[in-house]
Formats: C-alpha cells, structure tokens, sequence
C-alpha cells in the first residue's frame, strides 16, 4: 500500500461556487484541513502564476503553485519555474488568428508560458490548423477559456515537477478536479477523484467520481477518502 502525500487541486469549478469564481468556502476549510494533517496541497491550474501562488497564501496551503496548465511553478512572488514557450504560443496564435475570424486574447493577468483564448471558436478546427502548420502547440478547453500550450506541458509535467522540488512523487498524490485540463493529472495521480458536473470523457479517467457539484464535490471527496483511506493499492 502506497501512502498518500499530497493533493493536486484545480481551481475554477473545483473549489468555488460555480463558474463565477467566488470560493466554496467549506472546500477551503477541507484543505486547511488536510494541509494542518502534514499533507502537501498544491493548486494546479490553468489560471496565472499570480493567481494561484496568491490563493495558496490567503487559503493556508502549500506555498507553491502550479499554473498555466502546467507552464509555471511558482515557489514565491519572484521564484517561477517556466516550462512552457510562450514564444511558440504566440506563433501559433498568429496563424489562427489569420485562418479562423474572431480568435482573440481572453483579459486575463499575464501569462508567462501559454496564450488564453476566447471560447469563440471551433477547438478542433483550430487543432487541425496548427497541426497542418507542423506546429508543437495544442488547445485544450478549461470551461473557462481555451488555453494554447506547448505540446509535453500539461497539469501533469507541472505537478511532477513540483513534487519533485518537494521531495516527492505524482504516484503518491490524488488530483482533484473537473475539466479536461485535469485529464493527464488524472492519468499521472495514484488516485483521482472528478466532481459530478465535469463532461462524461472527464469522469471516465478518474477513479472516482462524486455525485455532488463544484465545491460541494470537492468537500464530498476529500470526506470520502478521509473516511475510507489514506492508502493507495500499488
């Protein structure tokens, strides 16, 4: 049996309310929670740097996030880890740009690793444009914008790469989350836990999936872990 170190925590649709952004904050209080118990919780996220670096300070939680879909770790206000091109990102978003009306930035804080986009437009057309123009990028969909990576840079690298400077390992960790952004988390975690409200190609990589929404979900997960293990088969 495999121990349990830590938990991988999206933001948008896992610990708030709704979409809109405002925290769930009975979810929060689970993760304090979890934190003051010895275990590592790290917000992995497709928001910016700031944004999660600055959540993990005020919420009590591990102080280092990782954000841009896995572009950036972040360990202090000045400390980044990047390991996405963003340089690559915005080539890739010129030609869309050029081959699909309205692609255009989403107002978003600054990014280091990625290009954000409005959810205006067809994914799969713009995936097969980029891969015509033998680009390494690809488009996922967080339900909050579309995000255009460098391809070998997801939630999972990123995460690795944290519990790396930590001193652990991804096998050890459980993801927690609700878009397809949090697939490779799900496929790299020895356990995975996807809330009710995420799309059924979601749900199928997870191993477990609660009944109940947003943070609601959240806070149903980490009870029903807490009450049936904290070990993982190997």
């Amino acid at each position: 049996m495999r121990q349990i170190t830590s938990f991988a925590v999206d933001i948008d649709g896992t610990i708030t309310e709704d979409g809109g952004g405002m925290l769930h904050l009975p979810a929060v209080l689970e993760l304090r929670i979890l934190e003051r118990m010895g275990f590592k919780v790290i917000f992995v996220t497709g928001r910016s740097s700031f944004e999660a670096y600055t959540l993990a300070v005020f919420t009590g939680t591990t102080k280092i996030a990782v954000s841009e879909n896995g572009g950036v770790i972040t360990q202090s206000p000045d400390e980044h880890l990047v390991l996405g091109d963003k340089k690559i990102c915005m080539e890739g978003y010129n030609v869309l740009k050029d081959h699909i009306d309205g692609v255009k930035n989403k107002p978003v804080f600054a990014r280091m690793s990625e290009v954000v986009l409005c959810r205006n437009f067809d994914i799969g057309h713009a995936q097969q444009i980029l891969k015509e123009y033998k680009l390494p990028l690809y488009i996922s969909d967080s339900r909050y914008a579309y995000h255009l990576n460098q391809i070998g840079v997801d939630k999972s690298t990123g995460l690795t790469e944290a519990l790396r400077i930590l001193g652990l390992e991804v096998r050890d960790s459980v993801a927690i989350g609700d878009s397809e952004t949090d697939i490779p988390l799900f496929r790299s975690c020895g356990y995975s836990v996807c809330l009710g409200h995420a799309e059924e190609n979601v749900k199928r990589n997870a191993s477990q999936v609660t009944s109940a929404k947003h943070g609601e979900g959240l806070v149903q997960a980490i009870q029903f872990l807490s009450q049936n293990f904290f070990e993982l088969g190997p």
